[in-house]
């Protein structure tokens, strides 16, 4: 790993969640990485001043400086990562344009729809700067920077580059900008949608006092497949970034759409990661590998605030 980034003198993160604090733990598992880290994240202007506390406590542990604006957290950088949710990635980019250094890679690793990212690029690449397609192909978590990244468009050799020498796995996929957030589209049609699918049929299954029998049909249709422990790891993160996910989804369900299919089963999957979400259930607060405990706090919860209209 290169101590510091090519032309670049720091390295920016729009949204600071997740994936930005895996990526930085990653990256200093390399002693040689001294480069400035500076961030911004919306929620720092949050009118609740709780909220925006525990933001900058974020940045304090992970030791990045605040960038106090979109636009400030972007001027020094020649490398930056935007890493927020599928529905503020398109404002989130525009609103750090002003600040954008001539020639700094713009990494878009949000889930987004192909279009959604064509029209974020246009953007990008009339303000000086170099888009880069990004779709993150897994969880960030255990594989941290090492999470594998697909990327396209012109400048996908460059930031293949660039990212290679932060330690980082990417691919590049041949095509224009939004080639690689198609596969990530496409595939979440899949991924997504079957938590969804999976709360779904678990909780219907607890309610009827079922679970252990579907559960265990299922297990001989798919021999391998585990379902109780993959449905608990399905519900433990839809309860956890339910409200994300359903905003990815909105997307998947676009992209979908402007193909010319109706995206009946992505639509869905939104309504059931957005309950979810919404519930602000903690998996931790009971036992995440139970599936169980969390389908029982769930419809707790859901029978306390009722069914939905």
């Amino acid at each position: 790993m290169a101590a510091r980034p090519t032309n670049s003198d720091a390295i920016a993160f729009l949204g600071f969640g997740e994936a930005a604090e895996a990526f930085l733990k990653g990256w200093r598992t390399d002693p040689q990485f001294t480069t400035r880290v500076v961030t911004y994240d919306l929620k720092t202007d949050s009118p609740d001043a709780g909220v925006g506390a525990a933001k900058r406590a974020d940045y304090s542990r992970a030791k990045v400086a605040d960038g106090l604006s979109a636009p400030a957290a972007l001027r020094e950088a020649g490398l930056i990562f935007s890493v927020v949710t599928a529905d503020q990635a398109e404002a989130a980019a525009l609103a750090a344009l002003p600040g954008l250094a001539k020639g700094a890679l713009f990494f878009d690793c949000n889930s987004c729809a192909p279009q959604t990212k064509m029209r974020i690029a246009e953007r990008v690449e009339a303000a000086g700067g170099r888009y880069v397609d990004v779709a993150v192909m897994s969880p960030v978590a255990p594989k941290l920077h090492r999470t594998p990244l697909l990327i396209s468009g012109p400048h996908a050799q460059a930031g293949a580059a660039a990212l290679n020498g932060l330690g980082m796995a990417a691919v590049v996929h041949e095509g224009p900008v939004g080639s690689s957030s198609a596969i990530k589209m496409i595939r979440s049609v899949m991924i997504k949608g079957l938590e969804a699918l999976v709360g779904e049929c678990v909780l219907a299954g607890r309610k009827a006092g079922v679970d252990d029998v579907v559960l265990a049909s299922l297990d001989e249709t798919f021999p391998g497949f585990d379902w109780k422990r993959r449905s608990a790891y399905m519900m433990e993160r839809m309860m956890t970034h339910g409200l994300r996910r359903a905003a990815e989804m909105r997307e998947v369900a676009l992209t979908v759409d402007l193909l010319g299919l109706e995206g009946a089963m992505s639509h869905a999957a939104v309504g059931w990661q957005q309950r979810i979400g919404e519930l602000a259930l903690r998996a931790a607060d009971g036992d995440p590998a139970n599936y169980r405990d969390l389908a029982d706090r769930l419809l707790a919860r859901l029978d306390a605030h009722g069914e939905p209209k």
